[in-house]
């Protein structure tokens, strides 16, 4: 039964206030707003992404024509377009990637279940990062090139899953390789990488950490054939060998040895040459983690049009961080509510009907129940025929 709860609050209570409560004191306002508390602006940016708010104003006129529900929502601050323009630019978008990285925590745990992408025994990660393009114009700080302007979400995605799993806002010149110093890298764990990720320091210090790494190569890496193992060609496989880099910075960056696969995919008719520091598993599954690396993807596309990632409340770096972080922190609470109360719509699906169903007091499963409304078909009595009543 309902307990009074709107569904906004159910899908909140995929947080839990002592969590949330341990994130802010890590991240403090420095002038804080007591019309407008933490948990009431992180409450009321999850709103805005799962129901597409356009601005402030809108914000602010939805939620007070229905006053009566904020307190069931979990909200008790005074919603105004000052006090959240205010609190988007001053509060510290690193409390909402605290709370991001405790979802994240909190969905692994829910999707460890998933059963091993290719058989693999360690998880598989796709690491890539997308720009958030911006007006020059509205957005001068955050120019990129030439007359363009973007931040960069970078993001370390579960492939298993399709859970984020680390992930961080910078700039948009921000060059893809400096976010692999801070990846979270677990012994017997697969990352895989376009060729904007080819930095051999930054592989040889995964692979020394005890993970696994899958990455495309460019075409000016320069290297010598140790060993050519035979292939099948009809498998679309070209060839399988172990290298060793041949330039001085090559060998001093990473010193030991390599394996080149060289793959043709006739669907695309593409050739595809990778480098992995992994000898034990077969040349196509190797070829099978790469094509996977094509979720992250997919996943960015995602979030662009399903969350509010094209426009913007505020216009100073600290608001447009802080709506970034709004929408993964939107995403996973979706995504740990359709796991915890078995919903058997999509992620989509789930997405689409709390949008219009945001500030209602009914059970979220309830929604999802489809209504058999057709009567069933009426048999008339053969005595009822008999009397002419027929």
């Amino acid at each position: 039964m309902n307990s009074g709860k709107t569904v906004l609050a159910q899908i909140l209570a995929g947080l839990g206030n002592e969590e949330f409560s341990r994130c802010e004191k890590r991240y403090p306002m420095t002038r804080d707003t007591p019309a407008l508390s933490a948990y009431d602006h992180f409450a009321v940016m999850v709103f805005a992404q799962l129901t597409y708010r356009e601005s402030l104003r809108d914000i602010e006129v939805c939620l007070l024509s229905r006053r009566r529900v904020l307190y069931h929502s979990g909200i008790r601050g005074r919603i105004t377009r000052t006090n959240l323009a205010y609190a988007n630019e001053h509060r510290a978008p690193e409390l909402f990637a605290a709370v991001a990285t405790v979802l994240m925590r909190r969905a692994a745990r829910l999707y460890a279940d998933q059963p091993a992408e290719l058989g693999l025994d360690g998880q598989l990660f796709a690491v890539d990062g997308s720009l958030i393009k911006l007006s020059l114009a509205i957005f001068p700080w955050a120019r990129w090139q030439g007359t363009q302007a973007a931040v960069k979400l970078n993001m370390m995605l579960s492939v298993t899953t399709e859970m984020p799993a680390f992930c961080t806002v910078v700039p948009g010149d921000c060059h893809d390789v400096n976010f692999m110093d801070e990846l979270p890298v677990g012994a017997g764990d697969y990352f895989v990488f376009d060729r904007g990720y080819l930095d051999f320091a930054r592989l040889h210090r995964i692979a020394q950490a005890g993970a696994w790494f899958v990455i495309r190569a460019k075409r000016n890496t320069r290297f010598y054939v140790c060993e050519s193992r035979p292939v099948d060609k009809t498998t679309g496989l070209r060839c399988d060998q172990t290298i060793r880099l041949n330039s001085k910075q090559g060998h001093r960056d990473y010193p030991e040895k390599l394996r080149r696969i060289r793959y043709h995919d006739s669907e695309n008719d593409l050739s595809l040459v990778f480098f992995t520091n992994n000898f034990a598993l077969s040349a196509l599954t190797i070829a099978a983690i790469y094509r996977r690396r094509w979720e992250i993807e997919l996943f960015f596309r995602w979030i662009k049009q399903h969350l509010r990632l094209r426009g913007f409340f505020a216009t100073n770096p600290n608001g447009v961080s802080v709506q970034i972080w709004a929408a993964i922190c939107s995403y996973l609470l979706v995504a740990i509510a359709k796991r915890e109360m078995a919903l058997p719509a999509s992620l989509h699906q789930v997405l689409q009907i709390v949008s219009i169903s945001a500030l209602e007091k009914v059970p979220l499963p309830e929604l999802f129940t489809e209504d058999h409304t057709t009567n069933p078909a009426f048999n008339t009595p053969i005595q009822m025929e008999i009397n002419g009543f027929c």
